[in-house]
């Protein structure tokens, strides 16, 4: 079986430098065997992917921003435990979408983040999970994810 690193190779992913806190809190904090990761935003080192669900901004342009959240979070959570392969399961996400009020396929949204999860560790991707829309998300992003992650010593 490949490990997460290199399914991430074959998908053609390289994780950037993990995200700065862009206010009083840390990346992600680590207790017993479970990593919580602070809410990832929708960027890249290129920038950030701004845009409103249903207002100028399209179900799979919303899917990619929070597939970005996604990497973004993988991005933390190496960083946090040197080598994905400790990743025991990927327990909840939580996804903000920054969402017109007429807009409601949020749950598909975050799939974008969901589906990385799953494609990266496999059984151990699947979690449980929230999906909300927000009139607005933090430095205009489109899409925001959290996760708690069980990782092995």
């Amino acid at each position: 079986m490949s490990t997460p690193e290199a399914r991430l190779d074959a998908l053609g992913i390289a994780l950037p430098e993990p995200m700065k806190p862009v206010a009083t809190y840390v990346p992600y904090v680590i207790t017993g065997n479970l990593l919580f990761i602070s809410g990832q935003v929708s960027a890249t080192a290129e920038g950030r992917m701004l845009g409103r669900l249903g207002e100028n901004m399209e179900l799979a342009a919303g899917q990619h921003a929070a597939r970005q959240c996604g990497i973004n979070i993988l991005s933390q959570c190496k960083a946090a435990l040197g080598d994905l392969s400790r990743v025991k399961r990927i327990v909840k996400l939580g996804g903000f979408v920054n969402a017109h009020p007429d807009f409601t396929d949020i749950p598909q949204v975050i799939n974008g983040c969901s589906d990385l999860m799953v494609e990266v560790f496999g059984d151990a991707g699947l979690h449980a999970r929230s999906a909300v829309a927000c009139p607005v998300l933090p430095l205009g992003v489109a899409v925001e994810v959290d996760a708690v992650i069980e990782f092995a010593d």
